[in-house]
């Protein structure tokens, strides 16, 4: 069954099989090697399923990064800690301009407080935008008058990596094709992977149809084998995904 944490084990020995590497943000941006999978999580909600993916990276000496929103439902201390006490990567998932309703002023003052107060937890280096499909506003136009060079960032992915060298696969939507339905969540790639589920992509890693450099990005709430938590996150996709068909994807 898809999108069950049995299903992300079988994906990640996939990966490992296929003889690729592993990188967090950082360390990609700093060395771009050929044969490498970037692992991104976006800790959008239930953060206890971020570190049981971070747990069966650590076990096989695979890192990752992972992105924490300033919110209750991802900000957690113990497991912000625990993640990164692992060796993992752990980056702001910042929507500054969204919650201050476009206002830039405000918003980079509250960048500055949550980075300031992520970086108490783990260092932090690299910073990711939240999608915020529902709001008019697109967080990363905040660097259009600010650089977040100026707060020691290393870097953005959908703004330092390179999407004609690199594919990007996300499970936005709950589904490895969810460009369709997705509203930011999405770049410029120079690569088309016809994988719609995960089964699907871990045939195209035995058939060698992946890239060289892959940008992975997870949202592991989606990710369950509770069967309760697993039937709420497919009706709820759905349902998301139609209204943003039909609403807000350009």
């Amino acid at each position: 069954m898809d999108f069950t944490i049995r299903m992300y084990t079988e994906l990640l020995q996939a990966m490992q099989a296929a003889g690729y590497s592993f990188s967090t943000l950082e360390a990609f941006l700093r060395n771009p090697t050929p044969n490498t999978f970037i692992l991104r999580h976006d800790v959008d909600a239930m953060p206890q399923n971020s570190l049981a993916f971070a747990q069966i990276q650590h076990s096989q000496n695979i890192r990752g990064v992972y992105y924490f929103r300033a919110t209750s439902g991802s900000w957690n201390d113990r497991i912000i800690r625990q993640i990164a006490d692992m060796g993992h990567e752990v980056g702001y998932h910042y929507e500054c301009l969204t919650t201050c309703k476009g206002n830039k002023e405000l918003a980079i003052l509250d960048f500055e407080k949550n980075l300031t107060a992520l970086r108490r937890l783990a260092p932090v280096s690299t910073i990711c935008m939240h999608g915020s499909p529902m709001s008019k506003y697109d967080s990363k136009d905040l660097w259009k008058t600010y650089s977040y060079s100026d707060f020691d960032i290393v870097g953005e992915p959908y703004l330092d990596v390179d999407f004609s060298k690199v594919a990007y696969l996300t499970d936005t939507g709950r589904r490895w094709d969810g460009h369709k339905v997705s509203v930011r969540d999405k770049v410029n790639a120079g690569f088309n992977h016809p994988f719609r589920s995960t089964a699907d992509l871990i045939a195209g890693l035995k058939n060698k149809q992946l890239s060289s450099q892959v940008m992975f990005t997870f949202h592991p709430q989606r990710w369950n084998n509770n069967p309760i938590y697993w039937l709420q996150e497919l009706v709820f996709q759905k349902t998301k995904n139609v209204v943003k068909q039909y609403f807000y994807v350009k």
